[in-house]
């Protein structure tokens, strides 16, 4: 599938307020042209990896990439390695996540976290098109993104993060649409919040979970 060319780019600065103090290790598992990168010190060791070859190319000038989905270079990633894994909405582009959640906790040190996004299926205007216009049409970008393969609420990313053997560390929304009078469909927005609950403002929500080690 061709995606537009914002699709690989953004520093993601909304992230940076869930990575953890500590780390020096770092593995960006669908890096796009390497952005996000810029809100780390050139010192750390950073691997990236990304399906698209256009996108992988230009980051791979600022990190070290692995050109496939993470299931096809998984092979290739160092054993107990990394403190710290970057997923900013890939989660939701994978048709097994519980498989990679398993699967990753092997290239993870004892101390890793994982960092990134997820996008939000009860954000305010998809609960609208869906409730009221009776709609659920895919698009290029956004919650109903053509590429995804999943869909998550607040609660259910919790179930499927503590089910999977992490802590949750933090979890917030992001993205998050502002109070407006204008234009009325804003309005609208703002007035169905309380009805819909807090977590529809929000169009993402940011996380940090940390891998626990079974005993």
């Amino acid at each position: 599938m061709n995606r537009p060319d914002f699709y690989f780019k953004g520093t993601r600065p909304e992230i940076v307020r869930f990575l953890p103090e500590h780390y020096t290790k770092i593995l960006e598992i669908g890096c796009g042209e390497g952005d996000f990168s810029a809100n780390f010190k050139s010192d750390y060791e950073y691997w990236g990896i990304e399906p698209n070859q256009g996108a992988a190319q230009v980051a791979s000038r600022k990190l070290k990439v692995l050109i496939g989905t993470f299931q096809e270079v998984c092979q290739q990633l160092p054993d107990d390695y990394f403190d710290l894994i970057i997923c900013n909405d890939v989660i939701e582009h994978m048709d097994d996540y519980n498989a990679f959640f398993q699967a990753i906790k092997a290239k993870m040190t004892d101390s890793s976290f994982i960092v990134g996004s997820i996008p939000n299926v009860r954000y305010i205007s998809h609960l609208i098109e869906l409730l009221l216009a009776k709609d659920w049409r895919y698009r290029e970008e956004g919650i109903l993104d053509e590429s995804h393969l999943r869909f998550f609420t607040e609660k259910s990313f919790r179930r499927a993060i503590l089910n999977n053997g992490f802590r949750i560390e933090r979890l917030a929304g992001i993205n998050g649409i502002k109070l407006k009078l204008t234009p009325p469909k804003r309005l609208v927005q703002n007035l169905l919040i309380p009805i819909f609950g807090a977590d529809s403002r929000y169009m993402q929500f940011g996380f940090r979970i940390k891998y626990v080690v079974e005993v």
